[in-house]
């Protein structure tokens, strides 16, 4: 991490000058935090009772009972909400579904905190099927998530493809994948480094033997948009939300066999208090992101049902913004470096988001071939966390920008030796210690608990896709739309991990 030869230690931080994109800019975002402000309000009328966050219903309570409680109010548990009522049809007494979030005001949210990205760009063929599906669902968001009597959705989506570079070591691996990526119908192209260069001119080629772009689907959104969308479009639809956390979600049972009752007590607490109220459910649905791993250490739960555990703990991620007047302009893609650094444009006026990973530590090299993979898997993960911030605040580490960051970038990027950073910002990936992709479907021993987290990354775009597989398994007790079986919890009993070469 050491700076590149010739660039300054620090970052000019110099004044640039303003343009009038600036103020183009300025309004668009005065009017976004407008309308976000807009969606937080109370509708008028009788009964009002005053300031509401947003998903919440007017009585903090949430009821006695429900058939489902989809436990977080992210994009992944609004989007099961949503798919539960549109696959059970009309009937004259309709499912009861009801999604708990503790944090109303979504300011820890991975949702509304990620860089709002979307690719078909996987090294997985359910990951690529589900950005498949995804995109067209965000192509034709009105037709599925359109209320009534209510403005259009516009989730101000970029199209700009993914930009993947690759070194000598990787290039086959990357033409493998994008073979695969076409075999699914993702329009996917390789460049070589000169036909890189001729592209975009302000890319430095040293160290890339290829690079895949996207040519379509891929590029950006604003998050808190489609989260809101798909949120109004399901209370419009009957799905009830209260504030709270759920904990202790299943009743004490025989720890040798499955959990089948018709009916088990959901203890909801209310915000900031030592209060709760027991719901009565038939399915609970794990949608708790970065924490839904803990959801089942309940205590009183057996402990024999928490194996296999759910390895899907709160990794923080930052996400820092500059200003380079100089910079790859309007014709930057979402570039992902040979660093594991990446950037995209944001917005049209000089400026940039972008961050890194911390680098994953292998143990694979010094153990042998007969070590077992439990205990590989585990000692990768206690290597790892050397390296990783401390997830117990969203505090941002700004030498990260300058010590880690900025010199990758800078190499790869030489207009960006000179940037002023702007600001900064933390989220948290629900991150997935086993192989980084989500844990879809039932838990093998609580037969009422299905799990829909663990993306470590990449649950925003896959929002849709995961949520209708996850309605379909409750609704019609199989996957329907996409076969998304490997995702299941048996890879975790076998330790057998799918590797995504991807994870960004």
């Amino acid at each position: 991490g050491g700076s590149p030869a010739g660039v300054p230690r620090r970052p000019l931080r110099t004044a640039a000058p303003l343009r009038s994109d600036f103020f183009r800019e300025l309004g668009q975002t005065l009017e976004r935090m407008a309308q976000t402000l807009r969606d937080q309000l109370p509708a008028s009328g009788r009964g009002e009772r005053g300031w509401v966050p947003p998903g919440t219903h007017p009585d903090p309570r949430p009821p006695e009972e429900a058939d489902v409680v989809v436990v977080g109010g992210g994009v992944v548990g609004w989007s099961v909400a949503y798919w539960l009522k549109m696959l059970e049809g009309r009937r004259r007494h309709g499912m009861r579904v009801l999604v708990v979030e503790r944090d109303p005001m979504y300011s820890r949210a991975s949702t509304v905190l990620s860089a709002g990205g979307i690719r078909q760009q996987f090294s997985l063929r359910e990951n690529i099927q589900m950005s498949r599906f995804s995109a067209s669902f965000l192509r034709d968001i009105n037709k599925y998530l359109g209320v009534p009597n209510e403005p259009p959705i516009d989730i101000q989506f970029q199209p700009s493809g993914y930009l993947f570079l690759a070194s000598p070591q990787n290039a086959a691996a990357l033409e493998a994948t994008v073979q695969l990526q076409r075999d699914e119908g993702a329009q996917v192209t390789l460049l070589s480094p000169t036909q890189l260069k001729e592209k975009f001119p302000w890319i430095n080629t040293e160290g890339v033997a290829v690079a895949s772009l996207g040519l379509e689907d891929e590029g950006w959104f604003d998050p808190w948009t489609l989260l809101n969308a798909f949120r109004r479009k399901a209370t419009s639809l009957g799905v009830q939300s209260c504030s709270g956390e759920v904990r202790a979600p299943w009743s004490a049972c025989d720890p040798l066999a499955p959990v089948t009752p018709p009916s088990v007590p959901s203890q909801v607490y209310m915000p900031d208090s030592l209060e709760y109220q027991p719901v009565a459910c038939a399915i609970v649905v794990n949608a708790a992101g970065a924490w839904a791993g803990k959801l089942l250490e309940a205590e009183g739960l057996p402990r024999g049902l928490c194996r296999p555990p759910l390895p899907i703990q709160p990794r923080k991620r930052y996400v820092f913004t500059w200003h380079c007047p100089n910079g790859p302009g309007l014709s930057c893609p979402f570039l992902i470096d040979t660093s594991g650094a990446y950037f995209r444009r944001d917005g049209s006026g000089g400026n940039y988001l972008g961050g890194m990973s911390p680098p994953e530590v292998s143990p694979w090299g010094p153990l042998r071939s007969s070590t077992p993979l439990f205990l590989i898997r585990h000692l990768q993960f206690i290597l790892s966390q050397e390296e990783e911030p401390d997830p117990s605040d969203l505090s941002v580490d700004h030498d990260y920008f300058q010590e880690q960051v900025w010199p990758r970038l800078a190499r790869r990027v030489p207009a960006f030796e000179s940037l002023r950073v702007r600001s900064s910002w933390a989220g948290y990936y629900d991150y997935n210690t086993f192989d980084q992709n989500g844990v879809l479907g039932p838990h093998p021993r609580l037969e009422n608990l299905f799990s829909a987290a663990g993306f470590s990354g990449h649950g925003l775009q896959h929002a849709p896709a995961a949520g209708r597989a996850v309605a379909e398994l409750v609704v019609r007790g199989r996957y329907e739309s996409l076969d998304l079986r490997r995702l299941g919890w048996d890879r975790l009993l076998d330790g057998e991990p799918l590797q995504e070469h991807g994870v960004v």
